[in-house]
């Protein structure tokens, strides 16, 4: 059990949390103008997939978790504390993203971690979490990285920010009814993306009144989709949906524009969110839905909205520091670095009070949504967390 002390401290940073981050600016309510250099480091822990087939999502990552260090420390760190975030690269693979886990909190001594990058790797280090009770804040989809199916109950020490795989199968196939789409192909990669987004389409589909025509999958190192879209095109369905990441979401729209199948209309999952695809498509993502968070969408949103602020803000710094667009994948970090530092600020490095604080995050205005944790809720989101978005032009509209 928590102490009282940390009770105390963790009932004071829920009214304060609702306060600054609603504000859409970060501002730590009690940091010292200057870090303080005999006091505690605050040892931040993350593994990313930098390199590798899936580094289009860990370098974002990585390039904001390290931006955010930089700006707290010149800020004058956490309360007088420096920041410290040691980050491992897993380059993709389970193994690696195991062994830099463990790493980091038996040899390194991190409070929390943040990461995996992938939905795999993430569901493959739950037991560590766990077993070292260790705060772990993915940045993957998946909702099996955060619930056990056994219990259906959250994992203890597990928390996620990007949207999980269901909402955006909701979000498509809210779309898909409103558009009088009934039969559907889907394809997906044997990922653990991949496979649990396909299992969320099935599982879904009757509750919308869609009917699934044709489901195709494959590796997700393949480099020829065609077979696959030529057994979809044999059963005429009314629209696809690919749930991927990585280079074969460009690929199925490369092999589609070829076999002359661009007139069905073509979703992708949320892992599509970043206009690098878009690029590599080379004009045949035009037309392509997508559900996305709003960091992606940030000058298209109303003034009105509650993460206008913080989305155009971190846009601004990213490109700024970077000279690149943000993606998706980066705002997870960006979510998943705020919610640690404000609970370092608000109970310090005690694993357990971090956990705590984490779980009972209410209004947390993030690049990926609004917040709102609970014991029973270890993402904190809605389906409402995403808006469609169509290609157009070579870049991201808002679906009218």
């Amino acid at each position: 059990m928590m102490k009282k002390a940390g009770k105390k401290a963790l009932a004071k940073a829920m009214f304060a949390v609702s306060m600054f981050l609603l504000s859409g600016i970060f501002i730590f309510s009690c940091t010292s103008k200057k870090i303080d250099d005999k006091a505690e480091v605050y040892k931040v822990g993350a593994v990313f997939s930098v390199t590798g087939p899936t580094s289009f999502l860990g370098d974002p990552e990585k390039k904001t978790a390290e931006m955010i260090v930089e700006k707290i420390n010149a800020d004058g760190g956490i309360n007088g504390h420096k920041l410290e975030l040691v980050v491992y690269d897993d380059e993709g693979d389970a193994t690696k993203c195991n062994l830099a886990v463990k790493k980091l909190i038996e040899q390194d001594k991190v409070s929390v971690v943040i990461g995996p990058s992938i939905s795999g790797n993430s569901i493959a280090v739950v037991p560590v979490a766990d077993e070292f009770e260790t705060p772990l804040v993915s940045c993957a989809a998946s909702y099996k990285i955060v619930m056990n199916e056994e219990t259906g109950k959250p994992y203890k020490w597990v928390f996620k920010t990007p949207q999980s795989d269901s909402m955006a199968v909701e979000a498509i196939y809210t779309h898909m009814q409103k558009s009088g789409i009934t039969n559907i192909a889907i394809l997906s990669d044997t990922s653990g993306f991949g496979a649990s987004g396909r299992g969320e389409l099935a599982k879904y589909a009757q509750q919308y009144g869609i009917t699934i025509v044709s489901d195709e999958q494959y590796d997700p190192k393949d480099t020829d989709l065609t077979a696959q879209l030529t057994k979809i095109k044999g059963n005429a369905p009314q629209a696809i949906i690919n749930w991927s990441v990585g280079p074969t979401q460009v690929l199925a729209l490369r092999n589609r524009s070829d076999l002359g199948m661009n007139e069905i209309p073509f979703y992708q999952s949320h892992g599509f969110g970043s206009r690098k695809n878009i690029e590599q498509a080379a004009g045949t993502a035009e037309g392509v839905l997508c559900p996305l968070g709003a960091c992606n969408i940030a000058t298209l949103l109303p003034d009105s909205h509650p993460q206008k602020n913080v989305t155009m803000k971190y846009m601004e710094e990213y490109k700024a520091k970077y000279n690149e667009e943000l993606s998706s994948f980066g705002g997870h970090a960006w979510d998943a670095m705020y919610m640690v530092t404000a609970a370092f600020e608000a109970v310090g490095s005690d694993k357990a009070a971090i956990r705590d604080y984490i779980e009972n995050i209410k209004g947390f205005v993030g690049q990926h949504g609004v917040f709102n944790f609970s014991p029973d809720d270890h993402n904190g989101l809605t389906k409402e967390a995403f808006s469609m978005v169509v290609v157009k032009d070579g870049d991201w509209a808002l679906v009218e």
